[in-house]
Order: structure tokens, then C-alpha cells, then sequence
């Protein structure tokens, strides 16, 4: 009988944030790939397109026009997906069909006002104002009495559905907390109620003890591949302070999390020198008015990318009838990252 070695076979692990289980196959990564491969966009892009709706200076689509903004800009989405209009509505206690209205706010946050940029080829100070407006808009839309949960999130890359390469990511405020909230706050409460700390702390002092998941780390943020990630090279930026939201962060924490930002993104677009795509978001207490001592701030990120700049990992078959699966193990794709330059490749001289 063959001894288990976890980056040759079949696995599942644990994630504790959402309750849920994932299957890990490193064998797959060994198997030809005939499937799709997906076109790389041109990474020629002007410094300003006057075609783009997010440049300074443009008109957008519904014909509202952009001032010439000189870092970052923030707007109401003019395509929203919550609205924040309160209507009338009377419930009907129906078990299997069951709806409630939904108020939000949707903003996009245009990180820079240069269209040929993307995070990894900005300036940290450049960064630390985009992270500075995120603070501002956690605390001006939790403020509404009818949001209860600010989302922070970037779609980065046409592969992610970004309908604009422009830098820019967006806010979704709403009135309920979305699933995914909902179930992190259920098992970080429950962590907490029972050993009056927090989950995700217990859990970052066991991987700095560890080391074998670290990519990155400064003097308040670590940046590491989860025990439990899902996509080849997903990270999560962990702050080493337990504080549970944004804007509970000092001048040097501040500064801190824009200098990972970059470092993390800019070996993300040197594994295969391309303009890495990805999702990213910030999970953080909700603005419900209430203490939340159980939340612990940190910041996802899920590119798709499996095996070269064309080859991305689909969510499929087994994945979306029985549970999550990964082809690499956590620690095979943290050294890779780990081992990166922290140089962007588009600067390295030869």
C-alpha cells in the first residue's frame, strides 16, 4: 500500500470559512490539455482612449461626462444592479417560493485616470489612494441605515467578464448580507463564541508557523495560498492585526496593504507574463450597526489561470453537481508564486 503524499493524490480538504468541503487531484495537472485556449487581449493600450466611457474627460453611455480626474474617480454604476429606491411590498409566506425586495447602491471606482494601467504597474502611492477611497466608501454607504453589507470587488480581464479594460473595480452595497457573508459570518461567529478569538488569526499564526503556503509578507499583511483554495493560484491577504474592517486601519496599515496589493498582483502577471485576470474582493465585518469582533479583515483573489496565459481552469461537471475541485495542491502553487521576481516583467532590463 502506497503512503499518502498530498501533492500526488487524491484529497479533501476543509474550508472552515464557508463549511464546505473541496476535492484536491494533483495527479490531473499531469494530463494533455486539447480543450479551449483563450485569445490574449493586446496589452498596447493607449494612455487615454477616447472611445473608453471610464477615461478623463469622456462622455459615458448615458451621456453624464467625466471630470479630468487625476487619481481615482467614483460614480453611481449608470447600469446598476440594486437600486435604491424603496417600494411596497407585502409578503406572502410561501415556503418554496419565497422573494424580498433588495435596496443597493452600485459603484464603479475608476482606479486611474491612465487607461493603459492595471494595479501591478501603478505607483504603491497611486494604490494607496485607491485604497484610501474604498475606506471612504465603506463608511459613506454603510452609513445609510438601509445598507447593511459594502462589497469591495475587482473583475480584472476580459476572461472575468470585464467589459472594460480601463482600471477600475466596483461597490455593491445592499440591505442584506449576500450568501457567501452570510455563511463566512455563521462560522466565524461560532469560531469565536467558542474560543473567544479570532478564526482567522488562530489560523494565520499556523501558517506562519508552517511557512509552506506563504507568498508574500510585510510588517502588518501576509499574503498566502488557503489551506482550502479552489482556484490554481487563488490568495488571500490576511492582516496580522485582528481588526474587522477597512477603515480601522492606521497611516502604516494602510500603506501596507497597498504595497502587497502590488507586490501580490505583479507575480501574479510574472507567471506568465501576461496581464494576469482575476477576481478580487475584500471580506469584512457588515455595517449592520452591530459589534462583530468574530471578523478579521482580508482580501480574496481567484484568477483562473491553470496552466499557461491561455489555459484557464473551468468550473464544470463535477464541480458544479458535487463540490469545488483543484488540479494543483496549495503548496505547489504557493512556492511557484512564492518564487517569482517581485519585479514586473515589463521593466526587467536583459
Amino acid at each position: 500500500m502506497q503512503q499518502f503524499n498530498h501533492n500526488e493524490h487524491p484529497h479533501r480538504r476543509y474550508n472552515p470559512l464557508l463549511d464546505e468541503w473541496i476535492l484536491v487531484s494533483p495527479h490531473r495537472a499531469k494530463r494533455p490539455w486539447q480543450g479551449q485556449r483563450e485569445t490574449l487581449p493586446e496589452d498596447n493600450r493607449p494612455a487615454h482612449d477616447a472611445n473608453c466611457y471610464l477615461c478623463a474627460g469622456n462622455t459615458r453611455a448615458n451621456g453624464e461626462k467625466n471630470p479630468d480626474y487625476s487619481d481615482c474617480y467614483v460614480f453611481e454604476n449608470d447600469f446598476s444592479a440594486l437600486l435604491s429606491t424603496e417600494v411596497n411590498f407585502e409578503s406572502k409566506e410561501q415556503s418554496l417560493f419565497q422573494l424580498k425586495p433588495e435596496r443597493g447602491i452600485n459603484k464603479v471606482v475608476c482606479f486611474s485616470p491612465k487607461h493603459n494601467l492595471t494595479l501591478p504597474e501603478m505607483e504603491v502611492e497611486a494604490i494607496e489612494k485607491v485604497v484610501q477611497t474604498w475606506k471612504a466608501q465603506y463608511l459613506e454607504l454603510g452609513s445609510h441605515d438601509f445598507i447593511n453589507y459594502v462589497q469591495i470587488f475587482e473583475n480584472k480581464g476580459s476572461v472575468m467578464g470585464c467589459s472594460n479594460p480601463h482600471p477600475h473595480g466596483q461597490i455593491w452595497a445592499q440591505s442584506s448580507l449576500p450568501t457567501q457573508i452570510e455563511k463566512t459570518q455563521k462560522n466565524l461567529r461560532a469560531y469565536y463564541e467558542k474560543n473567544k478569538t479570532s478564526l482567522l488569526k488562530d489560523y494565520l499564526e499556523q501558517e506562519l508557523k508552517q511557512q509552506e503556503r506563504l507568498v508574500l509578507e510585510n510588517e502588518h499583511f501576509v499574503v498566502l495560498v488557503p489551506f482550502w483554495a479552489t482556484w490554481p493560484y487563488e490568495t488571500m491577504i490576511i492582516s496580522k492585526r485582528h481588526f474587522s474592517n477597512i477603515i480601522a486601519m492606521t497611516q502604516e496599515e494602510t500603506k501596507a496593504f497597498a504595497e502587497i496589493i502590488k507586490d501580490i498582483t505583479v507575480k501574479y502577471d510574472n507567471l506568465f507574463e501576461t496581464s494576469f485576470p482575476y477576481s478580487s474582493g475584500i471580506h469584512q465585518a457588515p455595517t449592520d450597526r452591530v459589534a462583530h469582533p468574530e471578523w478579521h479583515f482580508h482580501m480574496h483573489f481567484y484568477p483562473p489561470l491553470l496552466r499557461s496565459a491561455t489555459v484557464k481552469k473551468f468550473m464544470v461537471g463535477y464541480e458544479m453537481l458535487g463540490e469545488a475541485q483543484r488540479d494543483i495542491a496549495p503548496e505547489q502553487s504557493a512556492k511557484i508564486l512564492r518564487d517569482l521576481p517581485n519585479q514586473h516583467y515589463k521593466t526587467k532590463t536583459t
